[in-house]
């Protein structure tokens, strides 16, 4: 997972939504980004997902949705939201990291890769060659390029809000965020970044045969998402 302290930071009370509902829309697009990846009766694992408002709608389609987060607050709180949904489970990352070789149809690691190391990547993606299916599906998500910017980010995120009708809360949110901890802790400890060629022979490396999808997950295509299945 994340470095220690990011995972104290996403573990903390913190702002980096405008409002309730850049949160909602947020995890919204995200959950539909990804059900057209889900098949029906299919084993998934959202690796990394922070404090999702949508995993039912994800659930929908799975046999079994599972939420893993580094952070206990998060998993806490995910664990209160779907005590009702039967195909929901909460796992902390040592949990998975005992599961059964092959017992997953779908793995995702949605806007995580960007907070963990090198080599941190590099065992985690060891981790999930062992955990997929024969024919299952990794989905490596919100690849940051090494051209992109804060500005490139800026942009997009107006651009979603202007569509979802948060737009003067995203700029009031982006004010803030010059003065926040998030930007703080970002300009000490950097995002992990990743051209395309970089990405793909890290997953090659790791067992996966990978591409680049046409679209990455979320509101944000200048940054990269990457389909990858295990080499047989």
């Amino acid at each position: 997972m994340a470095t220690g302290s990011w995972i104290s930071f996403w573990n903390s009370e913190q702002s980096i939504y405008a409002n309730d509902r850049h949160r909602t829309v947020h995890y919204r697009r995200i959950a539909d980004d990804l059900r057209r990846f889900v098949k029906p009766g299919g084993m998934v694992l959202d690796y990394g997902c922070g404090e999702t408002q949508a995993a039912g709608h994800v659930a929908e389609i799975a046999d079994q949705l599972i939420l893993s987060d580094a952070a206990p607050n998060v998993r806490a709180t995910l664990a209160a939201r779907y005590a009702g949904n039967g195909k929901i489970a909460v796992m902390a990352p040592s949990d998975v990291a005992t599961m059964l070789d092959r017992s997953l149809d779908v793995i995702v690691l949605h806007s995580v890769a960007q907070y963990m190391k090198a080599d941190e990547l590099d065992a985690l993606l060891v981790l999930f060659r062992r955990l997929l299916k024969t024919g299952g599906l990794l989905i490596v998500g919100d690849i940051i390029p090494p051209d992109s910017s804060a500005l490139t980010d800026s942009l997009a995120l107006l651009r979603f809000a202007a569509r979802e009708h948060f737009f003067f809360a995203a700029l009031a949110g982006l004010a803030r965020t010059l003065f926040s901890d998030y930007r703080t802790l970002r300009a000490k400890l950097g995002l992990t970044q990743y051209d395309e060629i970089q990405m793909l022979a890290k997953l090659n490396a790791a067992g996966f045969d990978a591409e680049r999808d046409a679209n990455n997950i979320g509101h944000n295509n200048a940054r990269m998402t990457f389909l990858a299945h295990p080499q047989s």
